[in-house]
């Protein structure tokens, strides 16, 4: 810290380790060095509270042994050897950042300058892990975090402050300090200059910083000076504003002069650092005269894979293709670009973000919306490269539209359409076709995902909502596209078509809780008109439902719509389509209990509503049996469960990884709510709905359960069902498993809001386990 950069404070922390040789010894006697490294922790301690504890004089310094290897739960004193295993096996890359300022200070000093030596070879490799920059990023966005309301007043960890300039030195120094030794300096304002010398830094910007940095320093010299305490806030009153300003030489007009002075410092410091790392690696690849320092090719290589660009030669290339040039669209990407490397580089995905902003911006060509909401809009520019540096899946549809960039401008714009809108539009677009073939209308689909998955991504909506918005995507698009291939059958066979259909929506699709990767679970029914002929109906249905389904998964750049008719009676060895008569009959002679518990979520998806209506009056008598359960049903239940738990759950997955089958996962929520309704619904006509997360909150009010047991369970409903969606958001692939590789998940962490994949895999397993207690009592009767 401070002290081994001799930058001390009046008031200030020293940060110390302490390290013992105890090699010798341990050549000799194991239980000597044992012995002597217990001798050196007293010592240690000893030395700590000596300086800390207050005497008549007060206390020398506080002393703090925190920066050792595993903070305050870590051995006081270690080992050289000791030392050296950590940083190799498990030091995070902050630790290296901290070392950079480590001196031997005093006791055997040729002991220390070893440990300073020793380290360096983990000081000028931390650049070269995965992530560095936005690992170093995030740590310091929690520095400011947990300030909270003052960090405006914050002259040291505040925007703009002390730690803003020490960071941005230090950054470049890690990064740039592999291959060139003279940038292995201590202290920040010696860093500075030699970042200056090396042609890493313009020498204008290093005198300004260097300004910069020198005032705060006397402005934090001068509030601890006053009382000798320790204090880093820039003053709130007026009287002391006064006093801090005539401390560092401000006469005339104190309070309005120094507070001008200290705001325009620490917003020049605050923008220096996106100027100082990213504006350099601009001029290395352009012929941009702006007088900033100039990279080498192989300085800009260094800087692009430390921000995390696996191959910073295309990177280089995507830079020179946007910026090059001298029209005004590339003098605003020129302009634009030092930002966009900085979000980039806070993103899981950054070659292929700055590749789809490419990509993006060459189609939109000289486009004056997209440049003037590039320059203009920072939200909608900030807002792209999120999508484009998080969402393989996203970025293929926006590819494909690009002009829907402009939705990015509002949440407004990004809230979900209703089903009326969207079918209406649907079937404008439709009406205006030759034939059906263009049934679904695709690109009013394509264009609703990207709105919705945006609105999902950006946190401009909530879980709830989205499978919500996406279910009814799904119907309007069936609806849409049934009217579509009726009209089309119709033309071609010169007839009327000859019996009512309905499409009736199951599972997360009758419950309106769509996932992006989920089928569509239905259910075909028919009603022949009275003198009609049912075996030409069944044909022409079946054929019309073909014609459907092949339109709806005809090949476009956004995921086809799979239709799953296995919940029908009999499965995949029944009737594809059945009268409302043949559903009756079924059900009343055949119809088990896991199919009772099916129908739960059988709602209207497309077609007749009439039929429709006709079947649900069928469907409630088994999904809301009179009287409920019978002890036998609610065994055999209990039995389905535990069965697809042992047999369903993939071998190779850990259970508490599999997001649905897993312990406290959708499938146990899911199980629970369901159970309740088979049991009450016939007499609580609250629990006579579809979905999820309604069925808690009316079991919930209905005192079926408690508002904790209800709270545990809709907590991990909705964190599994965000991870499930994501996954699809990230990769483009759907996925019921948590991923296992380190940048896989990372990534997940980041897109969820996360600050790291131990944080996300932390509040997983807290929300599951809570809920599968709850499942294994209400749902198993487990009291135990």
């Amino acid at each position: 810290g401070k002290c081994g950069a001799r930058e001390l404070n009046y008031v200030s922390d020293i940060d110390v380790m302490f390290v013992c040789d105890a090699a010798e010894a341990a050549a000799a006697d194991e239980g000597v060095s044992t012995h002597a490294i217990a001798a050196g922790a007293t010592l240690a301690a000893e030395v700590m509270t000596l300086c800390t504890e207050p005497n008549i004089e007060g206390a020398l310094w506080q002393v703090d042994a925190n920066l050792r290897p595993e903070g305050r739960m870590g051995a006081l004193v270690r080992t050289l050897a000791s030392y050296e295993d950590y940083y190799r096996r498990w030091a995070k890359p902050w630790e290296y950042q901290a070392l950079l300022k480590s001196r031997a200070v005093t006791g055997d000093m040729r002991l220390g300058d070893e440990f300073v030596h020793m380290v360096q070879q983990f000081i000028w490799n931390a650049a070269d892990g995965p992530g560095f920059v936005a690992e170093a990023r995030t740590m310091r966005q929690r520095v400011e975090s947990s300030i909270g309301q003052d960090a405006q007043r914050e002259i040291k960890l505040g925007p703009g402050g002390l730690r803003d300039v020490e960071f941005s030195v230090q950054l470049l120094q890690l990064v740039h300090g592999r291959h060139d030794e003279s940038l292995r300096v201590t202290s920040t304002l010696g860093g500075l200059s030699a970042l200056s010398d090396g042609g890493y830094v313009g020498r204008e910007d290093a005198a300004t910083l260097a300004q910069t940095y020198m005032f705060l320093r006397t402005l934090e010299h001068r509030l601890q000076m006053r009382r000798m305490q320790r204090t880093h806030m820039f003053p709130a009153a007026e009287h002391d504003i006064r006093w801090l300003a005539r401390g560092v030489g401000i006469m005339d007009e104190p309070v309005q002069a120094l507070t001008a002075q200290w705001r325009e410092v620490s917003t020049d410091a605050r923008k220096r650092h996106v100027k100082l790392f990213y504006r350099p690696l601009l001029d290395a690849v352009s012929r941009a005269e702006s007088g900033i320092a100039r990279l080498s090719p192989e300085a800009a290589r260094e800087r692009y894979a430390a921000l995390g660009f696996a191959d910073p030669d295309a990177a280089m290339r995507h830079v020179v293709a946007l910026s090059g040039g001298v029209s005004r669209k590339s003098a605003i990407q020129r302009a634009l670009m030092p930002v966009i490397l900085s979000w980039l580089a806070e993103l899981p995905l950054p070659d292929a973000g700055l590749l789809a902003f490419r990509r993006v911006s060459e189609s939109l060509g000289e486009s004056p919306w997209y440049l003037r909401s590039l320059r203009d809009e920072t939200q909608t520019a900030h807002r792209l490269i999120t999508v484009l540096g998080t969402s393989r899946w996203l970025t293929e549809l926006l590819l494909a539209v690009p002009d829907a960039v402009s939705m990015l401008a509002d949440n407004d714009d990004l809230r979900p359409r209703d089903y009326d809108e969207l079918l209406a539009e649907m079937n404008s677009v439709v009406s205006r076709a030759d034939d059906d073939a263009a049934a679904p209308p695709a690109a009013i689909r394509r264009r609703e995902l990207l709105r919705i998955g945006c609105a999902d991504l950006l946190h401009a909506a909530d879980g709830a909502a989205i499978g919500e918005a996406l279910s009814v995507l799904m119907r309007a698009t069936l609806q849409a596209s049934l009217d579509a291939c009726i009209t089309g059958w119709e033309t071609s066979n010169g007839e009327a078509f000859p019996s009512a259909l309905a499409i009736i929506a199951m599972g997360r699709f009758g419950g309106g809780e769509l996932g992006y990767g989920s089928d569509a679970d239905v259910m075909f029914v028919q009603r022949v008109p009275q003198g009609g002929d049912e075996p030409v109906a069944n044909q022409s249905c079946i054929d019309l439902i073909g014609r459907l389904r092949t339109h709806l998964c005809a090949p476009s750049p956004e995921p086809r719509v799979d239709l799953d008719a296995d919940l029908r009676p009999e499965g995949r060895n029944g009737p594809l389509v059945r009268t409302v008569e043949s559903f009756d009959s079924y059900y009343r002679q055949w119809a088990q209990v896991w199919e009772s518990q099916a129908l739960l979520r059988a709602s209207h998806a497309a077609g007749d509503e009439n039929v429709t209506a006709q079947l649900l009056d069928i469907v409630n008598r088994m999904r809301w049996p009179a009287g409920g359960l019978t002890p036998a049903e609610v065994v055999e239940v209990r039995r389905l469960k535990a069965r697809m738990e042992s047999e369903r759950l993939p071998r190779a997955v850990v259970p508490m990884a599999h997001l649905k089958l897993g312990p406290g996962g959708l499938s146990d929520v899911e199980w629970v709510a369901q159970l309740m309704q088979l049991q009450h619904a016939y007499q609580l006509p609250s629990l006579r709905i579809t979905g999820t997360l309604a069925t808690l909150d009316a079991a919930r009010d209905a005192g079926l359960i408690t508002v904790d047991d209800a709270h545990a369970l809709r907590q991990a409903w909705e964190l599994c069902t965000r991870v499930r969606n994501h996954q699809v958001l990230l990769s483009g692939k759907a996925t019921d498993v948590l991923p296992g590789d380190a940048q896989e998940a990372a990534a997940l962490a980041m897109s969820l809001g996360y600050q790291t994949a131990e944080e996300l895999r932390q509040d997983h397993a807290r929300v599951r386990r809570l809920a599968r207690k709850v499942m294994e009592r209400v749902f198993y009767g487990v009291t135990a």
